[in-house]
């Protein structure tokens, strides 16, 4: 039975939100490191595999989600963390953000932007596509053999042969036991794309260049335009999903922006001289 919640680490709060289809294991490459600096917590979103139920119509998927999101946070005493989201998650992130909910985001290759129709039908039939793959009888064995488990992961993974046998039975499990992507899907078209907005907290989108799923060109553009003020980084040698690819790179560049971070808000805390203080009345 996977956990609903890992907790771990200590230090500044930071929340850790996975991708569709996925769950908190996403995320484990990365632990250690962030778990040295920061009091990590990593739900399972909602809808998916251990993650609470989702309720109400297809279009309200997303908001729901970050519902769930922000209970959570509260249930663990966390006002505002550092968030880091990718793709579904880095969507979400930015939702948090939008509320007020977010010391700083970190978005790896965030879903939830695009321009053209054309754009979300394709990446509405790639999920599709990977949602059956965890239905598919044999799933494991076939993920377990090295040249068909780089076909098929290809579209998000830069370097699949980098998982173990242990990755692909959780990879599977997350895929069979996401309920929600059908509604998921069903509502995007509805729904709409993220609204743009202006963070009141630093934001880093961190696009894979080998980003298969999202390409930047189609969907990273799109994204800059609606977070208003964010900064840019394109990560090299990774894909969508940029934890397994290149775990200590992930890990120095969540860290480094959110030291940063930390920095300004203990700046911003520190009481400046008063005017006139001391002078005589």
């Amino acid at each position: 039975m996977i956990e609903a919640v890992h907790v771990g680490g200590a230090g500044t709060p930071l929340v850790l939100l996975h991708g569709a289809t996925s769950s908190w294991r996403a995320w484990r490459p990365v632990l250690p490191a962030l778990e040295r600096r920061h009091r990590v917590l990593a739900p399972n979103l909602a809808g998916h595999h251990g993650g609470p139920a989702v309720t109400g119509p297809p279009e309200q998927v997303v908001p729901a989600i970050v519902d769930a999101v922000a209970t959570a946070m509260d249930d663990a005493g966390v006002g505002t963390a550092h968030l880091v989201g990718n793709s579904l998650g880095g969507w979400v992130a930015l939702e948090l953000a939008r509320r007020g909910r977010a010391r700083s985001v970190v978005a790896l290759s965030p879903a939830g932007a695009w321009v053209e129709p054309a754009d979300l039908d394709r990446l509405l039939r790639l999920f599709r596509a990977g949602g059956r793959l965890g239905r598919v009888p044999g799933a494991r064995v076939v993920l377990g053999v090295r040249p068909l488990r780089r076909l098929l992961l290809r579209q998000v993974a830069e370097h699949p042969e980098l998982l173990t046998r242990f990755d692909v039975d959780d990879l599977v499990d997350d895929l069979a036991g996401c309920e929600v992507l059908a509604d998921l899907l069903a509502g995007a078209s509805r729904a709409g794309a993220l609204r743009p907005f202006t963070p009141d907290c630093p934001v880093l989108i961190a696009w894979g260049e080998r980003d298969r799923m999202l390409p930047f060109a189609r969907y990273g553009r799109p994204m800059l335009d609606a977070v208003h003020g964010a900064q840019l980084v394109r990560v090299p040698g990774v894909g969508h999903v940029p934890m397994g690819d290149a775990p200590r790179l992930v890990s120095s560049l969540v860290l480094r922006f959110t030291a940063r971070a930390d920095r300004a808000a203990r700046a911003a805390a520190v009481p400046g001289p008063v005017s006139g203080a001391g002078r005589p009345a």
